[in-house]
């Protein structure tokens, strides 16, 4: 059975930081396109930061230079690193593994910027 799961989350400051994990099963991981998404109250889930089986990444315009996508294989395993977090980064954020044919979403971990 694929899964996807999400840890990390929680509540930070402004100017904070925060690592998010997930840890994928039942697939061959190597072979997955992995992202990270998030939604906000009233907002449409949005894309965050991509990461291909070799490694190049691409991010949102919002995040970038702050936030940073990597990959451990032997791990099966996805991260983001969160940076200089801003109240407008609150959300939920959800883990996202895409090959041909099949994508997997995880259940999300909230992430709220707050002072």
């Amino acid at each position: 059975q694929v899964q996807l799961v999400e840890s990390g989350g929680g509540l930070v400051q402004p100017g904070g930081s925060l690592r998010l994990s997930c840890a994928a099963s039942g697939v061959i991981f190597s072979l997955y396109y992995m992202g990270w998404y998030r939604q906000a109250p009233g907002n449409q889930r949005e894309l965050v930061a991509t990461i291909t089986s070799g490694g190049a990444t691409n991010y949102a315009d919002s995040v970038k230079g702050r936030f940073t996508i990597s990959r451990d294989d032997a791990k099966s395993t996805v991260y983001l690193e969160m940076n200089s977090l801003k109240p407008e980064d609150t959300a939920v954020y959800y883990c996202n593994g895409r090959t041909v044919g099949a994508t997997t979403w995880g259940q999300g971990t909230q992430v709220t910027v707050s002072s």
